[in-house]
């Protein structure tokens, strides 16, 4: 019966967010929810460009716009709810709810990883073996990539987050974070969560670990290459193909290895809180203006549009 009682003493939590007063809550909510606007935004007009634009209909094209979608989703299971942390005394959320969203934040960042690692293979044969680029990168294959990326992390990630919710939560309901991460989840259990948690990181590590592995294997190979080319101009303008998902790949995995590496007895959730905005919001609003401004062909597209735009009755003639 105790362990009944347990598991059913606590039916909600509660998020603590980012205690401060009034005024500096309602400026944290307004920098957010711009932030969040931009965002999905700045990944739409992405989504909607690649598209429109038939000279993007190419894998590099098509991953990018899988990327997108990704990130809007990814920020979509977090900021909502700490916008509302801002508005209530108190940010309650019930528990599945709470393990929704945490199996939901696990799983987009799984995806995110992948994704990283399968744009980086894309330019390693678009670099590397020019020729059979077409031969490789077919169709089929891209389609498959990321099937096999958004099925497969779907499905890996419900296994931990069902061993999390089996957990018993019968003490304190604070959760020192702005969204159900799985740290403080463990820390508030009353159950052994020692093999989970072992579990658990061990997993997250393989996923980040291998993701990066394989992508910095491939920019190794994608470096060597342009280092063979002869001219300045011919180096600087293969790199430039790539250099907008290096500069992603290094920001965000950076932010990630520190966040997860670090010993565990060397921060506290308030570190947590302030490195989880910085990969988890930060990164994502920067991605639509990196890929915007540091690709040229996104960037001419976008510019095709917008005066297209301005021959409405013309529109389709002006753009082709």
């Amino acid at each position: 019966m105790k362990g009944l009682w347990n598991a059913t003493a606590v039916t909600e939590f509660i998020l603590l967010g980012f205690p401060s007063n009034q005024r500096f809550q309602n400026f944290l909510f307004l920098i957010f929810l711009i932030s969040y606007l931009l965002t999905v935004t700045g990944n739409l007009v992405i989504i909607t460009v690649i598209r429109v634009d038939l000279h993007l209909h190419r894998p590099m094209y098509f991953f990018l716009s899988n990327f997108s979608f990704m990130q809007i989703c990814y920020v979509t299971v977090t900021v909502p709810k700490l916008l509302i942390g801002f508005l209530v005394r108190i940010n309650r959320i019930s528990i599945s709810a709470c393990f929704s969203q945490c199996y939901f934040f696990f799983f987009l960042g799984g995806i995110e990883n992948f994704l990283l690692a399968i744009m980086a293979y894309d330019r390693y044969v678009a670099i590397c073996h020019p020729l059979r680029y077409n031969a490789i990168m077919t169709p089929k294959l891209c389609w498959s990539l990321t099937c096999g990326c958004w099925l497969g992390i779907f499905l890996g990630s419900l296994l931990p987050v069902i061993f999390l919710a089996r957990l018993s939560f019968c003490g304190p309901n604070i959760i020192n974070h702005y969204f159900c991460d799985v740290s403080p989840l463990l820390k508030l259990s009353c159950s052994d969560t020692s093999l989970l948690k072992s579990n658990f990181f061990s997993l997250m590590w393989v996923i980040v670990f291998s993701c990066l592995l394989f992508t910095l294997v491939s920019y190794i190979n994608i470096i060597c290459a342009i280092m063979k080319i002869p001219s300045t101009v011919g180096r600087q303008k293969v790199f430039s193909t790539c250099g907008s998902h290096l500069t992603v790949v290094i920001i965000y995995f950076g932010a990630v290895i520190f966040m997860y590496v670090r010993p565990k007895d060397s921060y506290a959730f308030e570190e947590d809180k302030l490195i989880s905005v910085f990969y988890s919001i930060l990164t994502p609003l920067l991605n639509p203006f990196i890929y915007c401004l540091r690709n040229k062909e996104v960037k001419d597209a976008v510019q095709k549009i917008i005066q297209a735009r301005k021959f409405i009755p013309g529109l389709s003639t002006q753009y082709k």
